[in-house]
């Protein structure tokens, strides 16, 4: 009876184990896009028009439940790089919790409308045009950097205006980002052994 016992207990360590594993792997892999995409688009990574390519690793969330807390530690490791590569001081930490929050928040999305792909992708783009337009003219403000990418037009010093701006660009950039790379990238790992281990991975832990 004793010795059951301890083979439960081994079996859940190991499961608790693998997760967080697999957790940490997202983590590294959504980090390691956005600082990419930080070192060659700048801007076009978090500022007022946001491309970040790593958010198409939010489709991860389709298959295994550890993309949540992956998905959200990667983003504050990556926001929190951001701080030093862009120069945003203290009031970068509004991107580490909320931009944090809102990459959270898209991907529990995800992964409570797993069934229904094309909607639970849309859980990024509405998480991310609804938080993150509500502090990043605050933070670009500090740095003195408020104009309409691509045109002369400055919108600074009216925040309703920049807060509309702001989830028109951050909502089709993420849009962009969910249905033309996430949706092609989960189809192609639904098709791999991948898709199976990392839902086999949820069933056992």
């Amino acid at each position: 009876m004793s010795n059951h016992g301890s083979t439960n207990i081994s079996v859940s360590s190991d499961a608790r184990a693998r997760r967080t594993v697999r957790a940490g792997m997202i983590a590294a892999a959504y980090a390691a896009l956005t600082l990419v995409t930080l070192l060659f688009l700048g801007s076009l990574a978090w500022g007022p028009v946001q491309f970040r390519v790593s958010e198409a690793l939010c489709a991860l969330a389709l298959f295994t439940a550890d993309a949540v807390p992956g998905l959200a530690l990667g983003c504050a490791i990556a926001n929190l790089a951001n701080i030093v590569l862009s120069g945003t001081g203290m009031l970068g930490m509004l991107d580490v919790v909320f931009g944090t929050l809102a990459t959270a928040l898209g991907a529990w999305f995800t992964w409570r409308h797993r069934d229904r792909p094309a909607l639970a992708l849309l859980g990024p783009v509405i998480a991310n045009a609804l938080i993150v337009p509500a502090y990043l003219p605050l933070m670009l403000q500090g740095i003195g950097y408020y104009t309409i990418p691509f045109t002369s037009i400055a919108i600074d010093g009216a925040y309703p205006a920049m807060y509309v701006f702001g989830l028109l660009a951050t909502g089709a950039g993420e849009a962009v980002v969910m249905y033309l790379l996430g949706l092609p990238l989960a189809r192609s790992l639904a098709k791999t052994p991948l898709s199976s281990q990392l839902e086999d991975g949820d069933r056992r832990g």
